[in-house]
């Protein structure tokens, strides 16, 4: 049962023509109306409806899931590897039911090294994509598949694939006799949770996904019946505030929903200079940072969503889409991602695949500053002082998120100091979230890149560059992309990262 509380209730006028507009979308939505966004993304939402009704569909994957997990059921070490989507949902999942997985959403090398602390005989890879081209996942697989066999071990016994049927990635390794299990293809991937993209995972972690489907069919059966729960939380979020959502797992039992929501809104909103930027915070004060609208999963914000875990996903699906009807954005496309991914493609052919010497415009012991200051206290409080009056600032972090989180605190320090609101991402997956927001949302962000130099390193089989090229491309590009745009900008690269880190988040708090 999806119970709303907080404040922001008394603030939902129902006869105001936002609300309007929604109330009429809310049908058409459920009955997978293409048109509901307009004749522009009319052919896009047409291949993308199907999440609607999840709960139904998906049942037909239980059996197969069922006999996938008697398969490897020796494999106790499972390490996903995917972008966005594919791996934001099973996050969630792991973690609220305290379930064991390893999250490969990164091209960080050092990262990547926490994969393969254990056994490799143990170890199930579940390669997650819709079409095998994402530049992250098809890199990880190409090292699994190597690290397998240099193991001595056969790949076959030792992957899993998450794909489209008739996909590239489908095909390939079909043919090549691995285990695959096809996903619906008429679901875009920031919607896919109930999909075989994130119930493959949850059974693999003994979850019972009929459970989360039983769930998702208790919210669709209550948002048809009672549209007002879905209209009021999709009004809200429109009205209370013209960009920025502050969201907190304070308090709930769902650690990892506010990233997952995140992807959701930002990537489907964020287009066509409009949108609403949501924020994944610590707590409910910081989910108010400069004047965010606070949203929570349990009371404390000014808005309260309490429902279980299944409920949420479908919830947050359909607020989401709802969103994009009254915002007038496509919810289902997503120009500006694959713009960061054209633009990896150029730095790497410019490089020449090697990662060049790159030299910064000052340095202040290990921290080298590409931007504006000759000292980090003077480069930070120059961001700052650009940061637009009505705009944000966005942390970018391509780093590894397990022995680099200290890092992470930057964000509600910067928010403190500067009075905006502040959004934390680590590179690259918020190229596949937040990222799309960036270039295609409101046009008042500030950026702050945050690179490293990295303990190890590791080949791409079939490559002629490797994961730490591959990384610094990523975010190079992405700040050509930004820079294009003239944004104000600065990177930040840790000679040594966690100093680094101990040096910048000691130079923010003093300022």
């Amino acid at each position: 049962m999806i119970a709303l509380a907080g404040p922001a209730l008394k603030k939902i006028d129902r006869n105001d023509p936002i609300y309007l507009t929604l109330a009429k979308a809310h049908p058409r939505l459920a009955a997978k109306d293409s048109n509901t966004w307009g004749p522009a993304a009319a052919t896009e939402a047409a291949i993308r409806l199907n999440w609607v009704d999840l709960d139904e569909s998906s049942r037909e994957l239980l059996p197969i899931l069922d006999a996938i997990a008697a398969k490897f059921r020796e494999r106790e070490n499972l390490v996903l590897c995917g972008m966005g989507g594919s791996s934001l949902a099973p996050e969630v999942i792991a973690k609220t039911y305290g379930k064991k997985i390893f999250i490969l959403d990164s091209t960080d090398p050092d990262y990547l090294d926490h994969a393969l602390k254990d056994s490799p005989d143990k170890l199930l890879v579940i390669v997650s994509s819709k079409s095998g081209s994402t530049i992250e996942t098809a890199s990880q697989r190409a090292f699994f598949e190597g690290y397998l066999k240099s193991a001595n071990l056969d790949p076959r016994d030792h992957m899993l694939f998450v794909t489209d049927p008739g996909s590239p990635l489908d095909i390939d390794v079909r043919a090549k006799g691995f285990s695959v299990i096809n996903a619906d293809p008429n679901v875009g991937g920031r919607f896919s949770a109930l999909t075989a993209f994130g119930l493959t995972p949850a059974t693999l972690m003994g979850v019972d996904a009929s459970i989360l489907l039983d769930q998702a069919g208790d919210c669709r059966a209550q948002i048809i019946s009672e549209p007002a729960t879905v209209l009021d939380v999709a009004y809200l979020l429109i009205t209370q505030n013209k960009q920025f959502l502050g969201f907190t797992d304070l308090g709930s039992k769902f650690p990892g929903l506010s990233d997952w929501i995140e992807q959701l809104i930002a990537e489907s909103t964020g287009k066509e200079q409009t949108g609403r930027l949501p924020i994944a915070t610590e707590s409910f004060d910081e989910a108010e940072g400069g004047g965010a609208f606070s949203i929570a999963f349990a009371p404390g914000a000014q808005l309260s969503v309490s429902a279980e875990l299944g409920e949420h996903f479908l919830f947050w699906e359909w607020v989401t889409a709802l969103m994009g009807a009254a915002l007038g954005t496509d919810p289902f496309n997503q120009p500006n991602v694959t713009e960061a991914k054209e633009a990896t493609s150029i730095v790497l052919s410019e490089w020449n695949n090697k990662l060049p010497q790159l030299q910064p415009s000052a340095l202040d012991e290990v921290v080298e500053i590409f931007g504006d200051g000759n000292t980090l206290t003077a480069a930070l409080k120059n961001l700052i002082a650009t940061t637009d009056a009505d705009g944000y600032i966005a942390i970018m972090a391509y780093l590894d998120r397990k022995d680099d989180a200290a890092l992470a605190e930057l964000r509600s320090i910067l928010s403190e100091k500067s009075g905006r609101p502040v959004s934390f991402g680590w590179g690259p997956r918020f190229l596949h979230s937040t990222g799309q927001f960036h270039k295609g949302g409101q046009q008042n962000g500030t950026f702050l890149q945050v690179t490293g130099s990295t303990k190890t390193n590791f080949a791409i089989p079939g490559r002629s560059f490797d994961f730490q090229t591959l990384l610094m491309a990523q975010a190079i590009g992405d700040s050509r992309a930004l820079a294009a745009r003239k944004y104000p900008l600065l990177r930040l690269h840790l000679q040594d990262r966690s100093a680094g880190i101990s040096q910048l988040l000691k130079a923010a708090k003093a300022l």
